[in-house]
């Protein structure tokens, strides 16, 4: 479609839905504003505590703080956009933040530097970068191929999968990081052209008086967006596991296959977080056992945030960037000014519960 008649499209509607509003009587209009209110909430709380935020300290939203927040934000975009599809199916992945913590150990032993004299392979050159991110997105996605066979083969509940292969993962983490006589020291001592590569930057500017830079892993993090765009959007693939996530049966019958679709769901979700354990890697700079712990959480919270429903069959790639983005909104802000980091926990465990409470009042309201 023509980008201005799209756009067009949209005023249009816009005008209509305003057309529509006039003509309710003042009954009607409480009930619109209320509905409105319940269904947006969530979005309206966030953007009171970012002006909040602020008011508090205006370094919030300076250049160098809002680079920042991009930054975090694409370091967790691929595992969202990965636990995104295993949600649509009314599912979920618990072992997501644990492959990333072995993708990024991986990555890290690999690429340590020669002359770094704890080098977990000391007679190991340092592997090309390309062939790195291979290796990982391959133990990524036979992971997430695992969940998908389970789930697909077996009936088996993801919740119930997932908390199995996220201690299985968490095992061979353990094991992985004492190679070598590495006795689970932190991976370390990276190569410094991997660190250009993936936390240098080619565009940087002046603000405030300073030298702002972009690190490169956000144009990675923007590529691997698009990438999912086009698969949820544009693929067979895409529209079967939309299919598949609002009614199974239905799905089957209309001959979409099941078992494939799932399995490739699972192992696509495997692969993104592969990529956030690749980007990890470099950006932690000296990785553990605990590198990866509790990232489901702030995952399955962005895409919550973002309207991916477990109800199943419903969700948007462009959603879950901004639950990402406003989700890191809110804790940079809570650091700025001070809130104490334990209680994070609580405030996103109360946003997931709230937003899918949220979400489930709709569903059942149509029901």
């Amino acid at each position: 479609m023509n980008p201005g008649k799209a756009i067009q499209n949209k005023i249009n509607g816009v005008k209509q839905n305003f057309a529509d509003y006039k003509k309710l009587d003042s009954r009607d209009k409480k009930t619109y504003w209320k509905e409105f209110f319940l269904n947006n909430a969530l979005y309206i709380l966030l953007i009171v505590a970012i002006i909040y935020t602020y008011i508090q300290n205006s370094n919030f939203l300076s250049a160098a703080s809002i680079v920042n927040i991009i930054s975090l934000s694409a370091a967790n975009l691929p595992i969202a956009c990965g636990i995104a599809g295993c949600i649509v199916l009314t599912g979920t992945d618990l072992s997501a933040g644990r492959v990333v913590g072995l993708t990024a150990c991986i990555t890290a032993s690999l690429m340590q530097s020669v002359s770094y004299a704890t080098k977990m392979f000391p007679n190991l050159p340092v592997l090309p970068i390309p062939l790195v991110i291979l290796i990982v997105l391959l133990v990524g996605g036979i992971v997430g191929w695992v969940n998908g066979f389970f789930v697909a083969k077996f009936q088996l509940h993801p919740f119930i999968v997932t908390l199995a292969t996220q201690l299985i993962v968490y095992g061979l983490l353990l094991m992985y990081i004492m190679i070598n006589g590495n006795n689970g020291q932190p991976l370390s001592g990276l190569d410094q052209h991997f660190n250009d590569v993936v936390k240098g930057s080619v565009i940087s500017f002046n603000a405030g008086g300073a030298r702002i830079a972009i690190p490169n892993y956000v144009w990675l993090a923007a590529l691997i967006v698009v990438i999912m765009w086009f698969i949820w959007n544009k693929t067979t693939f895409g529209k079967n596991m939309f299919a598949l996530g609002a009614n199974e049966e239905a799905a089957r019958v209309s001959g979409v296959n099941v078992f494939a679709t799932t399995l490739m769901v699972f192992a696509l979700a495997g692969a993104m977080y592969a990529v956030t354990g690749f980007i990890e890697g470099a950006r932690v700079a000296s990785n553990t056992a605990n590198t990866g712990l509790n990232y489901e959480s702030d995952a399955i919270a962005a895409c919550v945030i973002g309207g991916v429903s477990f109800v199943g069959g419903i969700g948007k790639i462009r959603g879950i960037v901004i639950g990402v983005l406003m989700l890191r909104l809110i804790f940079v802000g809570l650091n700025m000014i001070g809130i104490n980091q334990d209680l994070f926990y609580i405030i996103k465990g109360g946003i997931i519960l709230f937003a899918c409470a949220l979400d489930m009042r709709k569903y059942l309201v149509k029901k």
